[in-house]
Parts: structure tokens; C-alpha cells; sequence
């Protein structure tokens, strides 16, 4: 439906259940109340009769297109939707004619534009000057982060509101609305309604339009769980691998490994790799951790992670999986530091600092007749040759004060390396007074 002279009633008798169960009212909108409540940035500008442009960001299925529907009702403004997908400059150019025309008998647009992120940079430019001028109030939908996708001068002139993932409360609304128009319940039971809503994912259209398929069939006995599986393709969970829902489960499995909590790494290991993530992608993230934030506190922990990796390639999915399950959990478990990762920063930022100073010229090589001559390796001290195997000599270029880069912290292994290096540093001051 492009455009507001088609009404809710005139919805044709054989159009799907979810375009026969889009809201009529801000109040009949389920599962975002953050925008749809009493104080709400939405009911606050339709009660204030001030709207503008806006930027709706949120899986699918929760009520984008429909909110926009409302707002050019309850405004009393034209509405005209188009999508991203299907649309190009010559469409562009048409929908902006017709409403600069539009505006001159005093009548505004409301102009919806479905998935806006899949519009380039210049097709998103153009909206600048009508947004500016008023021709049109825009109301763009994505499931994609704006901050990534949306120029940032079109962002600047619109308001980005989040919606929310429905969550099981708003989708069995979804369910009982959908019974009351069809007149009678759903053939299931109550563990497979359960099953139904978690297979939503968070998506009301899916849900109803799996809740249309079931209303079709003739079903004598309710549905139990294992029926409705069989039945019905469970919908694969929403998964960009190049997109933000890839970053952001990959986040949360880092930083659920880096807070020790093996059953939540677990989970969003297996979000991703359910949802068809690459299995070497997620084992390069678990090498980095294995690094980053394990270090030297169990060395082991890196040698776990790259067999894994080996494991992988020889076993190849599922059976390599296994692997990466093994590397994740024992991450998870070990001791954490990050006494390495803060050592290289300071490291290179002092390396970056110093340039090119000369190393003291006792522990330099003297490959050559003139090297030895001008006193290369002069004076140098074989460590083995000390009681201790430790000589406490100064490596350090004359120019520069000696540094401390890596602080083992005191669990793990890193408790042992903090005793040695305790017991080096006062054998040196011993030795240098």
C-alpha cells in the first residue's frame, strides 16, 4: 500500500493476517511502549501535532512500517512509502515532484522508505533539501546500525528511534489478537504455543504468518511441541555476517570468555555458528583472547586455542566443532590477564618514542676485526657463567632510563613469573648497589 487514500477498512478480504492485524492507533501497537507510551517520543509529537523526520532502527517483524502508517494518520499527512530495494534516482525525482505539488495545495508527505541503509551515499544526499525545505516529513526504516549506514549530514536532520525485539509478552498479544479476528484458537497446545513464540525470534509478522498457515489447515487434535516442528520450518535466527549482529555476538562471546562465565561463551558460540558464522573466524577471536586476556597467567591457553584450530582443519564441521567448543570452555576456566596485551602498548609507544638509540655496545656482536676493535661486546657478561645464571647487567640504550613494561598480575602462572622476577630485580640492585 503506497499511499494514504487506501484505508484500513478497504484491507481486501484475502490479504494476510498480519496486514489485517496492523494496528489502527499508536495504542494498538504492541511490544514498544518505549515509543507508543504516554511519555514516548512518538505520542509526545503526535499530541504536540510536531513531526519530525525520523529514523526507525529494528529487526524485523516489530512494527516499522506500520508506526509510520500511523504517524501519517494520526498527522493527517500523505503518506507514500517506497523501498530501497526496488527504487533509484528516476523514482526519487518522481516522488519529490509530486510532493512539492503536494505541498503547494498545503498538504504534506509523510514519505516511508523501507531498509533507507540500502541507498547509497548520494541517493541518501538527496533527501537533504526537501528534508530541510519541509516537502517532506521522512520516516526511514533499517535493521542496520545508522551509525554505519546513514550519512552522517541525513542523520543530523532526523531522529533515530530504537525498537525493541518483541519479546514473548507482545508476541502472544499478537497470537490473541490473531485468534479474536479468526474466531477461534489456535489447534495447539500450550507447550507448543510456547514453541511457536520462541521460533518468532522476536519477529511478529513471521509469527503471524506462521500463526495464518496453522489457522489454513484442517487440524482435528491440538498440536503437541514435536508436531508443530515437523510441521512448520523453524526460522533461522537473524545473522549478518558482515553486519552488526555479527559484531555484536562476537562481542558478547569475548567478553564473556574475559569474564569467566564458560556456560554464556558457550551460548554465543553457538549463536554464531548455528547461524552459518565461519568456524575460523570465531577460532581466530579465541587465539587473540587466548593472548589478550590469558597471557602468561596459563601459557597453556594459547596451545589450546591453535590446536583447536589444527583439529578444525583436519575434522573439518561438524566434528571440528567439538574443538572449538573445548579451546572456548577452557578460556573460559583459565586464570585471566592482560599483563601482556598492556605490555606491548607500552612497549611500541616507547619503542615509536625513542627511535633509533643504540643498544649498550657490551651486548652487541663484533662480527669483524674493526667491530672488536672499538670495543663491540667488550665487557659483556655471560649470564651462565654467575652462580645464579644471571648476571643483572644493564641492556638498556645509555640514553634511556630503564623501563617496566610487563606486570604479571598474581593469579595464575603469572604468580610464579612475578616471584622470579622479584627475585631477579633484588639480585640486581644487590649487584648494582
Amino acid at each position: 500500500m503506497d499511499d494514504s487514500s487506501q484505508e484500513k477498512d478497504e484491507i481486501p478480504a484475502n490479504a494476510p493476517l498480519a496486514e489485517k492485524l496492523r494496528p489502527r492507533n499508536l495504542n494498538d501497537v504492541v511490544g514498544q511502549d518505549q515509543l507508543v507510551g504516554d511519555d514516548g517520543a512518538l505520542k509526545r509529537m503526535v499530541k504536540a501535532s510536531k513531526l519530525s523526520s525520523i529514523i526507525f532502527w529494528g529487526p524485523p517483524g516489530t512494527g516499522k512500517t506500520s508506526l509510520a502508517r500511523l504517524l501519517a494518520n494520526e498527522t493527517d499527512l500523505h503518506f507514500k512509502a517506497i523501498s530501497a530495494v526496488f527504487s533509484g534516482v528516476a523514482d526519487l525525482k518522481k516522488v519529490f515532484a509530486e510532493a512539492e505539488q503536494r505541498q503547494q495545495t498545503g498538504k504534506q508527505t509523510l514519505l516511508f522508505v523501507d531498509e533507507i541503509h540500502r541507498f547509497n551515499r548520494s541517493q541518501q544526499d538527496s533527501f537533504l533539501p526537501y528534508v530541510e525545505k519541509g516537502t517532506v516529513i521522512l520516516v526511514g526504516a533499517t535493521t542496520e546500525n545508522p551509525s554505519f549506514e546513514l550519512n552522517a549530514a541525513l542523520l543530523s536532520r532526523t531522529q533515530v528511534l530504537i525498537l525493541n525485539r518483541l519479546d514473548s509478552s507482545a508476541l502472544e498479544q499478537l497470537l490473541v489478537k490473531a485468534e479474536s479476528l479468526m474466531k477461534h484458537a489456535l489447534p495447539v497446545t500450550e507447550a507448543a504455543r510456547d514453541a511457536l513464540i520462541a521460533s518468532a525470534d522476536g519477529d511478529g509478522r513471521f509469527l503471524l504468518n506462521q500463526a495464518e498457515t496453522l489457522f489454513s489447515l484442517d487440524i482435528d487434535e491440538p498440536l503437541d511441541a514435536a508436531a508443530l516442528a515437523k510441521l512448520l520450518h523453524r526460522r533461522m535466527a537473524v545473522y549478518d555476517k558482515d553486519r552488526e549482529g555479527h559484531y555484536n555476538l562476537i562481542s558478547a562471546l569475548h567478553k564473556s570468555l574475559r569474564g569467566s562465565d564458560p556456560q554464556a561463551a558457550l551460548y554465543y558460540l553457538a549463536r554464531m555458528l548455528v547461524a552459518g558464522e565461519e568456524p575460523l573466524y570465531v577460532l581466530r577471536r579465541i587465539v587473540r583472547f587466548a593472548s589478550e586476556d590469558i597471557g602468561l597467567a596459563d601459557p597453556q591457553a594459547l596451545v589450546q586455542a591453535l590446536a583447536a584450530k589444527d583439529a578444525y582443519d583436519f575434522l573439518g564441521s561438524p566434528e571440528g566443532e567439538l574443538a572449538i567448543v573445548q579451546a572456548c570452555l577452557y578460556c573460559a576456566t583459565a586464570p585471566k590477564s592482560n599483563a601482556a596485551y598492556k605490555a606491548q602498548k607500552s612497549a611500541w609507544k616507547s619503542a615509536k618514542q625513542t627511535g633509533s638509540l643504540m643498544p649498550p655496545q657490551n651486548i652487541l656482536n663484533a662480527p669483524t676485526k674493526l667491530m672488536k676493535e672499538i670495543g663491540f661486546g667488550e665487557g659483556y657478561s655471560y649470564d651462565h657463567e654467575s652462580d645464579e645464571g644471571f648476571s643483572g647487567d644493564n641492556y638498556w640504550p645509555e640514553e634511556m632510563s630503564p623501563e617496566s613494561f610487563y606486570q604479571p598480575v598474581d593469579r595464575g602462572f603469572e604468580h610464579k613469573i612475578r616471584e622470579r622476577l622479584d627475585y631477579w630485580n633484588d639480585l640486581r640492585r644487590k649487584r648494582n648497589g
